[in-house]
């Protein structure tokens, strides 16, 4: 397998003049961690990261607690000392950027890349096609692949003589352990009796260990989303970073693209939770709150007199319920 075959295709970039603000914009609106910096062609410059946006002075750093979203609260409480840092911020995306930046070629195989993720201790990497840059591999990514056709939805890849092929490096297995903390052992049985029970007594403890972090995961994944949409509820989009969503979308219908993920944010931003997105309703846009409302009114006015639609949907389902919802700016033509 190779670059081309894993990697994240609806991918969000900045331009060099972009101000801080604007990319603080831009990751918080798209949900992720990271994001190119290119030129006009699409040609890599540099990428930045949410820690490239991290205030230097050390008492703005200690004031800050997500400061990049809340930065973007409008009348939400920020503290004095990150107000002052963004008053004498006047930097570009240029300016913090990290460059060169690391890319690899879309027909890179995936071990390979493995091997440059783990040794270089980086999270992600541009892809290159005629060198501009048409997609992401993350770590995620390939550990998507490492996990097989269950999570990827591909078939194992084989080598011509039929036997199965390794999708990746020994470095992409460390790869997926990198970060992580082993569990404790589980407690020792009350008896160290060698029998059937004592081992029974072991595998119960066992699946309780478990659960118990099924459960603290779910917990902290839980609030994570509610602190998020709290977020998105108090943040307003700014024209900057409508220009930028704008951007990226011409990008996408350059590669052939027919839509572009314009938004992606917690179903707790609707005030039914999602549920006329997922039915779904006509009057879903009634429910919108936030960011995703402001979007929707400023495709109303601008987007929907020249052709475009607006779509939204649930994009996963923890638990069977909406968790994600995606807003998607459509230009496909209309079957006749």
């Amino acid at each position: 397998m190779k670059a081309a075959d894993v990697m994240t295709t609806q991918i969000v970039t900045v331009r060099p003049d972009a101000s801080v603000r604007a990319v603080a914009e831009t990751l918080l609106t798209h949900g992720i961690s990271a994001v190119p910096v290119v030129d006009e062609s699409g040609a890599p410059l540099g990428i930045i990261s949410e820690g490239d946006l991290m205030p230097r002075n050390e008492k703005a750093r200690e004031a800050r607690q997500d400061w990049w979203l809340q930065m973007l609260s409008e009348g939400g409480e920020v503290h004095p000392d990150y107000l002052q840092f963004l008053k004498s911020d006047r930097r570009t995306a240029a300016q913090i950027m990290v460059s060169p930046v690391l890319t690899v070629d879309e027909d890179l195989p995936i071990a390979e890349i493995a091997d440059l993720l783990y040794e270089k201790n980086i999270k992600r990497v541009p892809v290159l096609r005629a060198g501009r840059v048409v997609g992401i591999v993350s770590r995620a990514d390939l550990l998507k692949t490492l996990a097989g056709p269950a999570h990827t939805g591909s078939r194992d890849p084989v080598h011509d003589d039929g036997h199965l092929r390794p999708v990746a490096s020994d470095k992409l297995e460390a790869l997926s352990h990198r970060g992580q903390v082993a569990p404790p052992p589980p407690h020792e049985a009350a008896t160290d009796e060698f029998s059937a029970a004592a081992f029974q007594a072991l595998g119960i403890e066992h699946e309780r260990h478990e659960e118990e972090q099924r459960r603290e995961a779910k917990r902290i994944a839980e609030e994570k989303h509610h602190r998020q949409a709290s977020q998105m509820l108090a943040a307003h989009l700014t024209d900057e970073a409508w220009e930028h969503m704008m951007h990226n979308a011409r990008a996408m219908a350059q590669k052939g693209e027919a839509d572009y993920l314009l938004l992606r944010f917690p179903a707790e931003l609707c005030t039914d939770h999602g549920r006329a997105v997922n039915v779904p309703d006509p009057e879903w846009p009634s429910t919108l709150r936030g960011m995703a409302a402001d979007i929707y009114l400023r495709w109303k006015s601008e987007l929907r007199p020249h052709g475009f639609t607006l779509t939204a949907r649930v994009v996963d389902f923890p638990d069977g319920i909406p968790g994600d919802i995606g807003l998607f700016l459509n230009w496909a033509k209309k079957e006749d």
